[in-house]
């Protein structure tokens, strides 16, 4: 297995405040640990306009497993904060990083 950091692109539609955006980073923060930290990696970006960035590591078979797997990741965490697919749709995921064999 090969652990890749993903990063999945996204727009919060609808008012989300710190708070969510902490539980969130939360719910993720197994998946953002040491090869994210030697990539210096924010596990969470907010930027103006509500658009966003999560990088998580997973590790995968291949690349397209990995970015599934982020997909869902990211995807589950949001629905446990009761936001929609509609309320915050999510872009194309793509590798930012990967660390060999583990």
């Amino acid at each position: 297995m090969t652990t890749y950091v993903i990063t999945v692109p996204g727009t919060f539609l609808t008012d989300v405040d710190d708070a969510a955006r902490s539980k969130l980073a939360g719910k993720l923060a197994s998946h953002h640990t040491d090869l994210s930290e030697t990539e210096d990696v924010e596990l969470l970006t907010v930027h103006e306009g509500g658009t966003f960035s999560v990088r998580l590591e997973v590790e995968a078979s291949d690349r397209a497993a990995a970015e599934d797997s982020a997909v869902r990741l990211l995807a589950g965490a949001l629905a446990e904060l009761g936001l929609t697919e509609k309320e915050a749709p999510l872009g194309p995921p793509a590798v930012t990083g990967v660390d060999g064999e583990s």
